[in-house]
């Protein structure tokens, strides 16, 4: 097991529950933290030599570019515009989950050969 490949998939699960878990029950603690999560997920996916690294990290800005302004946004004291684009970073940390289990899919089948 590689500890840095671990981590990373750590982060990327996490950013999504964090997210999912603001999203039912808004407070700007779990804002914090899923924002923390997708920025460590972020950092984890540079320099990644992986199949899918381009789109895996391309997933991770839009979650943080969605996240980001949702902190602002909820701290100027609109919750419902920050929990609706904390649904948009969701989508892109589902479609970064997608892409994640694709690629050790494909790294699985080219480990074999």
């Amino acid at each position: 097991m590689r500890l840095r490949k671990i981590l990373t998939h750590f982060f990327i699960l996490m950013a999504l529950t964090t997210n999912i878990s603001f999203i039912m029950s808004p407070n700007p603690y779990e804002l914090v933290i899923t924002i923390s999560m997708n920025l460590f997920a972020t950092i984890l996916k540079m320099g990644e030599g992986r199949i899918l690294s381009n789109e895996l990290m391309a997933s991770s800005l839009v979650a943080d570019l969605h996240l980001i302004p949702a902190g602002f946004i909820y701290f100027l004291g609109d919750k419902n515009e920050a929990v609706g684009l904390a649904i948009g970073a969701l989508a892109a940390n589902i479609i970064s989950i997608v892409l994640g289990i694709i690629e050790t899919v494909l790294a699985t089948f080219v480990e074999e050969d």
